[in-house]
């Protein structure tokens, strides 16, 4: 679950594994499955405009990074008039971008800023209207998935929780996602059929003031290195504003892009990272196949942060010119699993692909577009897109750098 201050919820799609970070070694595709001896294919024609992969951004070295007290000076004359404990949320962000070795250059201070901005109004802890109706809608219907009687529910949420109040009552005072975290928390091991009832399933999947995707912070501290002493699971740091921003700051700016616009990064960070360069694949696709696809980046389908074994659209659409394409079923898959990462645009399946669109077309096609994907969420009350999040984003960007800095309280 996740939130949009000025205009409701919005929910991000977390990438299903943490892709290289920058820097990292190329990762070796994993082998084929044999398969039977096929003709040689028809040759395929040469792009009409080579996409080259750029290099990853340049690191600064530790020496000529700036210190904390001029990168948080730095970061304050950014951030927007009327934001509460100013030098806070600089050194928050600025220990961020330090943490990550993330260049401090106007543009990045700028893009963690629009996130927050647009994300929570600069509230640490920001508040959902109606969470606690919410939640019963929720429990109410596991009740019912697991035929536990209401009366039953009833007498265990009257029990007293672990901060005194029921459990009723908390539900019913919930104002913000950190609680409700808490509580689920507390449910899940203290109340009588709590484990039953919520199967361990604790239903707040993005926190903090960026609302970032719990999962996508599990696997980042296994990649890097936590700045701070921890205070309990990854999953409360989320919920502090110190790791609430260092985790946003790794997800939106910790990769590498070959976008000719931030607005796509804006819409990756809601979408999974390199949606914007998958839609413009799925939409060449949708060219050469004849097969309308919707273009919301995900090449494959997952489960549980995994490809599952049930083919997606894309490669049923793939499967349809893999003649044309010179590649068998298991070298589409070999490719396709790559697709959350920087090396997909360097697969065989990607370069053919826009080979044959740009013949084609005529043309060199976009490789860049803008996922089409309508939010949902239990807090969301009216049609949000992923475009009209980037596109949200992108105009307070544009605020954030014409900030006159040197008059900034």
């Amino acid at each position: 679950m996740a939130g949009c201050a000025s205009t409701g919820p919005v929910e991000s799609r977390p990438s299903p594994k943490l892709p290289p970070s920058a820097g990292a070694p190329t990762p070796t595709a994993p082998a084929p499955s044999p398969e039977l001896p096929r003709p040689l294919p028809a040759p395929v024609p040469a792009p009409t405009a080579p996409q080259t992969i750029p290099p990853a951004p340049a690191r600064p070295p530790a020496a000529l990074y700036p210190g904390d007290r001029e990168g948080r000076a730095l970061v304050t004359g950014f951030l927007p008039p009327g934001v509460k404990d100013r030098d806070g949320w600089a050194a928050d962000i600025f220990t961020a971008f330090s943490a990550l070795r993330i260049p401090p250059t106007p543009d990045n201070i700028c893009a963690a800023v629009a996130v927050i901005e647009q994300e929570s109004s600069f509230q640490a802890d920001p508040v959902v209207p109606g969470l606690s109706q919410i939640v019963w809608k929720e429990i109410d219907a596991r009740r019912e998935r697991i035929h536990l009687p209401r009366l039953l529910l009833d007498a265990a949420l009257l029990k007293s929780s672990p901060d005194g109040r029921s459990y009723k009552a908390r539900i019913d005072a919930l104002r913000t996602e950190k609680q409700m975290n808490e509580l689920f928390e507390d449910m899940i091991s203290e109340l009588p059929n709590g484990k039953s009832l919520l199967g361990g399933y604790n239903p707040v999947r993005t926190g903090g003031p960026m609302q970032v995707s719990i999962a996508f912070a599990e696997e980042q501290v296994k990649e890097k290195a936590y700045p701070y002493p921890r205070r309990g699971s990854v999953r409360n740091e989320v919920f502090t504003r110190r790791g609430g921003v260092y985790f946003g700051v790794a997800i939106l700016l910790d990769y590498p892009v070959p976008y000719s616009r931030i607005l796509y990064r804006f819409a990756d960070f809601n979408a999974g990272r390199y949606s914007s360069r998958n839609a413009a694949f799925q939409s060449a696709v949708a060219r050469l196949s004849g097969q309308p696809l919707a273009l919301d980046g995900d090449l494959l389908r997952y489960a549980d942060g995994q490809p599952s074994n049930e083919p997606s659209a894309t490669l049923n659409a793939l499967q349809g010119i893999s003649t044309r394409l010179g590649l068998g079923r298991a070298e589409l898959l070999r490719d396709l699993r790559f697709e959350k990462t920087l090396q997909f645009a360097q697969t065989p399946l990607y370069t053919r692909v826009f080979a044959l669109a740009d013949s084609a077309a005529g043309g060199h096609l976009p490789r860049e577009a803008l996922p089409q994907i309508d939010l949902k969420s239990p807090k969301i009350q009216r049609k949000l897109t992923t475009g009209w999040f980037a596109e949200r984003v992108d105009g307070r960007h544009r605020i954030c750098l014409g900030r006159d800095r040197s008059s900034a309280p």
